[in-house]
């Protein structure tokens, strides 16, 4: 009899926008967020900026891209790019 072991990840996805890619193998990525205020009943918009490794400096500014936690590689990078979901595609334009 053979036991099937099920592993889940507790490794946490985001999805954000790169507001930097000048450093090397580094983007800097902004998440935003809206929570409800709790008295006023209306919502807000609160960001995070994240520093993020990307091994084949891939991502662009603009980009919207899926970020997964990892080890930490730095003092402010925790987290690793996990795929370019979405080209900004007003850099596109501005090339042709």
């Amino acid at each position: 009899m053979t036991k099937e072991v099920k592993t889940t990840s507790t490794k946490s996805i985001v999805i954000g926008r790169v507001v930097s890619a000048s450093m090397d193998k580094t983007i800097s990525v902004e998440i935003e967020r809206r929570i409800k205020h709790p008295l006023y009943n209306k919502f807000i918009s609160k960001t995070t900026k994240l520093m993020a490794h990307d091994e084949d400096n891939a991502s662009k500014v603009g980009d919207i891209v899926s970020l997964i936690q990892s080890r930490p590689v730095s003092k402010r990078k925790a987290w690793s790019l996990r795929k370019i979901i979405q080209e900004d595609t007003k850099r596109e334009n501005i090339n042709t």
